[in-house]
């Protein structure tokens, strides 16, 4: 499960690079049930903020402003030294997207993309030490990277952040999945997933490997309902997945893709 506990090497933010602020901050009110508060005053334009949940801080949203990029969620994980983790990625392989900088008394973060495209960030903690709800409904639950080729995958995360991977095979025949958990952690904190697929199935990013987050819901077929409802579409599902729960993989307004799940109840 992720906590906000925010060991080394688990994921502690997200953020959603969206053309179009306003409409994303209305989409993910509706499906999710998160609101938004605008870093800008009172009636300034709305480039960017945090979503809450509850009143607590769950996700960044701000303005997509790099040129030709598709419209998608960010993850960050926790890191101990934001130099160290930039000179493991370049040494297994990666590169270096955004280098480290400090963002004032709140951390130091760095962006990066595996040799396979997929693009991730690190944080290391300042003052402010990432999300504060996670693992409940309207957080993030599960972090999930599609990938053309998993054992390359393994290799590289486990050189930049030490997870270790457990592999389950899929249900109805699918193929191996690939299970993430921490570095010296146990697998009732395990975190992520892998999962191969042909670079035919990866179109969303033009067959480069990509980073998704799954959000916890309590109900799935309303989260789904909300979504075709408010501009956004469904890619698979509502699907059961035994021992998981309920799922779907939907995309929002600008295509930012994500997947919504109602975890099954504890036997």
């Amino acid at each position: 499960m992720i906590t906000t506990d925010l060991t080394p090497g688990s994921p502690c933010w997200l953020d959603l690079g969206a053309p179009d602020v306003r409409a994303a901050a209305a989409f993910y009110g509706a499906v999710l049930g998160w609101e938004y508060e605008s870093m800008g005053g009172e009636g300034e334009e709305m480039e960017g903020g945090m979503f809450k949940k509850d009143g607590k801080t769950v996700a960044g949203l701000g303005k997509l402003s790099e040129e030709g990029a598709r419209s998608a969620w960010m993850i960050y994980y926790t890191v101990t030294d934001a130099d160290a983790t930039t000179q493991a990625v370049e040494g297994a392989g990666g590169t270096v997207r955004v280098p480290p900088r400090d963002l004032g008394e709140w951390g130091r973060m760095a962006q990066y993309t595996d040799p396979s495209g997929g693009e991730f960030a690190a944080w290391q903690p300042g003052k402010n030490a990432g999300f504060e709800l996670a693992d409940e409904s309207g957080s993030l639950s599960w972090t999930e990277l599609y990938t053309s080729d998993a054992a390359a995958a393994r290799q590289f995360y486990g050189s930049v952040f030490g997870w270790q991977f457990s592999d389950m095979e899929m249900p109805g025949g699918g193929g191996p999945y690939t299970i993430v958990t921490p570095a010296g952690k146990t697998e009732d904190r395990m975190q992520g997933g892998l999962m191969q697929l042909g670079k035919e199935d990866l179109s969303l990013a033009d067959g480069r490997a990509y980073w998704h987050p799954v959000f916890a819901v309590d109900d799935c077929d309303a989260a789904v309902a909300a979504v075709a409802g408010n501009g956004g579409s469904v890619q698979m599902g509502p699907v059961d997945a035994e021992g998981v729960g309920r799922l779907a993989v939907c995309l929002d307004r600008s295509k930012a893709d994500f997947v919504v799940l109602t975890p099954s109840s504890p036997s």
